[in-house]
């Protein structure tokens, strides 16, 4: 690593940047427009998101307040849990410990750093950890594995056998930074009594590990303070998946990033639920008049994203959508399976639901959230398998009257890599158009977004999707 990038600390850079634009709203538009010209990197990131009203300014005050939390925990007497977007982070919140989440920290990088996170990516390899392993982590981990970061206090890892090299990187992490790591685990089915109490019992010992590590009892109150606000976006996040479904779909595609990254890192907490209300304003009024979430209003195809999303140089992904009027339906990262959700309708056992009748109720719902959380939920087996990936797939272009699935991964994702082309051979054997792209949604050195755009253009070219279609 270079010295210049020894400098800074990588969470300290992301807060003071996120903070300096979260403080620019509170300013008139012509101040905002000038600070645009003053920072070249980010303001085609930040323009992206400050375009979409209301929700882009909360979600750059959630991001600011979160990246806050994260570097003054230590000075407020408070822990930090090294963990995964694929962990619900409520029971931290309950327990009043702050949730470093690793893929989010990545993205934030390779969003705001004319550099992307290539150089923390390449410590983590230097630190002795695989390079086959998943970006998406290692693009924040090689700054906490180089001290330049706030050293959290614990790690809380939910990932094993749903991808390895996620559960790996939390391994790694534990072991060299010499701190305590608690493992949930999955069985291989999702569904059933042996399954369900499996989760149940397991998440009772994450609860005990979390009161040892703390120091404190879980606070019954606070506790039902979290599940409360569960709730409350468990309703509005199924009313934004159910109005995803109208044609043209009012859902501004770049929305389906506030909202899981919103969740992944916020989660529980009133913030959460007033980004959700706000983002649900916009879409009512689209809805309302007729109106697509695209640049123009208008809809020439509809995509849903099986996997991740692509997240490298300044959210050109979104703008690309935004630019040729197709609507992003959603992600495996958008995907909660909450009791209520359009999707979960004729599949009951698949979902959670939120109960607070007693202490056993909440915990239960935690325990069933973090089992169903995305990935977590839809390749824990094998993908043909009922209630997995391709089952799953299916049941959201079928409600969601896609014209097209594509797939973005990153080098490391072998769970999906080993499965993806039989996946999209079944996609393509039920009428369903699908790409596989073979780009690192977190590292542009494996495939340029040049590269990236010229498949995708080939792909809607080639198989007329929204050709002769009228906006």
């Amino acid at each position: 690593m270079k010295r210049e990038t020894r400098e800074y600390n990588y969470d300290w850079m992301m807060w003071t940047i996120v903070e300096n634009a979260a403080a620019a709203f509170d300013g008139s538009r012509k101040e905002y427009e000038t600070l645009l010209r003053f920072i070249p990197n980010f303001r085609d990131s930040l323009d992206a998101i400050v375009r979409q009203g209301e929700p882009g300014v909360l979600l750059i005050k959630l991001m600011a307040k979160y990246l806050r939390n994260c570097i003054n925990a230590p000075r407020q007497g408070k822990k930090t849990a090294l963990t995964t977007f694929c962990f619900a982070p409520p029971v931290l919140y309950a327990f009043d410990v702050v949730p470093v989440v690793l893929e989010p920290m990545t993205v934030m990088g390779t969003f705001i750093l004319q550099r992307g996170t290539a150089e923390y990516l390449d410590y983590c390899c230097e630190a002795g950890f695989t390079e086959t392993s998943c970006s998406s982590q290692r693009g924040a981990l090689g700054a906490y594995l180089a001290g330049l970061a706030v050293r959290p206090d614990f790690i809380i890892c939910d990932s094993p056998g749903i991808c390895d090299t996620n559960a790996n990187s939390y391994s790694f992490a534990s072991a060299y930074l010499g701190i305590p790591f608690y493992q949930l685990n999955y069985p291989s089915t999702l569904t059933g009594s042996r399954a369900t109490d499996y989760h149940r019992q397991d998440f009772r010992g994450l609860v005990a590990f979390l009161e040892e590590q703390t120091g404190t009892a879980l606070d019954i109150e606070r506790f039902r303070q979290v599940i409360a606000e569960m709730r409350k976006q468990s309703v509005l996040i199924s009313e934004f998946n159910e109005l995803q479904r109208i044609v043209p779909s009012p859902v501004p595609g770049i929305f389906n990033l506030f909202l899981y990254s919103g969740n992944f890192l916020m989660g529980g907490t009133e913030d959460f639920t007033s980004l959700l209300e706000s983002m649900l304003k916009t879409v009512r009024q689209n809805a309302a008049q007729g109106r697509a979430g695209t640049l123009s209003g208008r809809e020439r195809a509809r995509g849903f994203f099986s996997y991740i999303d692509h997240y490298t140089t300044d959210l050109r992904f979104w703008s690309f959508l935004e630019r040729h009027d197709i609507s992003h339906l959603g992600c495996i990262l958008s995907t909660f399976w909450q009791e209520n959700a359009p999707y979960s309708g004729d599949r009951p056992d698949s979902v959670y639901r939120v109960k607070d009748a007693d202490l056993d109720d909440m915990i239960d719902s935690l325990a069933l959230q973090v089992s169903r959380m995305p990935m977590v939920k839809s390749i824990r087996g094998p993908y043909d398998a009922p209630d997995m990936w391709l089952d799953d797939t299916l049941t959201m272009t079928r409600l969601l009257r896609t014209d097209f699935v594509a797939y973005f991964g990153t080098i490391g994702c072998r769970n999906t890599w080993g499965m993806v082309k039989p996946y999209a051979r079944d996609l393509e054997r039920e009428g369903m158009p699908t790409l596989i792209l073979y780009a690192d949604a977190f590292d542009d050195r494996v495939q340029s977004w040049e590269a990236v755009i010229d498949r995708i253009q080939e792909f809607l070219a080639l198989r007329r999707i929204g050709a002769g279609r009228t906006a």
